[in-house]
């Protein structure tokens, strides 16, 4: 399988608002509770495999986490599922962006 393609937080804030581009964050609802990316769709970690029926295979998803790694993890279960995903490096601790609560 291809490696998972991974941007930076500034690249995610320069694509998120187009049409076909969606921000998922990956993080449990205590740390999504700290703030999330403005329109980021919520998803725990633990129920992506449940969610992925109902995502979009048409569109590009942004996984995000704290770090970067549950958010490649999810990443590459999504891919494996034919889903066209980026992962943003760094995570939350590198969004520089603004976060709503």
């Amino acid at each position: 399988m291809a490696g998972i393609k991974e941007i930076t937080p500034s690249e995610v804030e320069e694509i998120m608002d187009k049409d076909n581009i969606v921000v998922i964050d990956v993080r449990e609802d205590e740390e999504v509770a700290q703030g999330k990316i403005k329109n980021a769709k919520h998803i725990p970690l633990g129920s992506i495999p449940e969610a992925a029926p109902d995502l979009d295979k048409n569109k590009d998803y942004i996984m995000v986490c704290r770090s970067g790694k549950r958010s490649m993890n999810a990443s590459e279960y999504l891919s494996e599922q034919g889903f066209k995903v980026i992962n943003m490096k760094g995570g939350m601790l590198e969004w520089e962006g603004e976060v709503i609560v």
